[in-house]
């Protein structure tokens, strides 16, 4: 065995051990060349950077993946998979913002549960969809740390729940009434305000298109794409007649 190969072999042996170190397994999760997989799961991480033993997803990995996905002809589709519990919510809202505009068919799944700045992520695809047993928790807008006492701090909450609340109206089927109702509940989060949802009732109440797994989330996403790629054709085809 040569210089050349030997480098070559420690390099693959040096990726398996990364891959069985970060997923459990030596091969990389990944999803067909035409359908692009995004896992959102943890805390969403904003502008600090968060302890390594926490879970978290990083909104400055997000973006340009999301770029790379709008930019790749080979991609026709997008499947999201959360199970978050917020985080920051302007990361969590710009990311959310760049699923929203993306112009290829997008299709999400909540596992485990979409937490707070999770909620609008959840509902920034196109469908989505929710386990039986996932939750999903509607709550007012957080902070931690050092508050200043002015009215211009009120009016910045004020704002940034608008923010979050439009954007989950937009996206979703549930109107502004029912969120804000959902959001200062006082009966179900201890010494809090905000409402648990769990499956079925986030479909019942709008915030979610559909109860499924997997298999009816990469199914919904398969018509989409073909849906996309008729409408296409066809207007294609009425350019050439009008010609």
């Amino acid at each position: 065995m040569d210089e050349k190969e030997k480098e070559l072999q420690l390099a693959e042996e040096k990726k398996v051990e990364e891959n069985v170190k970060e997923y459990g397994t030596d091969k990389i999760p990944s999803m067909s060349d035409r359908i692009a997989l995004i896992t959102i799961i943890g805390q969403v991480e904003g502008h600090n950077v968060l302890p390594p033993q926490t879970k978290s997803t990083k909104y400055e990995h997000c973006i340009p993946q999301l770029v790379s996905i709008e930019t790749n002809d080979k991609i026709e589709g997008v499947f999201i998979i959360l199970n978050t519990v917020g985080g920051d919510v302007e990361a969590g809202l710009a990311i959310a913002e760049m699923i929203r505009s993306i112009s290829k068919p997008t299709v999400s799944l909540v596992i485990g549960g979409s937490h707070s700045i999770g909620v609008p992520l959840a509902t920034a695809a196109n469908y989505s969809f929710i386990s039986p047993s996932a939750t999903m928790i509607i709550h007012p807008v957080r902070m931690n740390g050092l508050v200043i006492g002015a009215p211009q701090t009120f009016e910045y909450f004020n704002k940034m729940q608008e923010r979050i609340s439009d954007f989950i109206v937009r996206t979703s089927k549930m109107n502004k009434d029912t969120l804000t109702s959902l959001m200062m509940q006082t009966d179900e989060l201890l010494n809090d305000m905000g409402t648990i949802l769990i499956g079925e009732q986030a479909v019942e109440l709008g915030l979610i298109d559909e109860v499924g797994g997997i298999s009816d989330a990469l199914n919904k996403l398969e018509s989409l794409i073909d849906k996309k790629a008729e409408n296409v054709n066809s207007n294609d085809d009425g350019k050439e007649h009008h010609k």
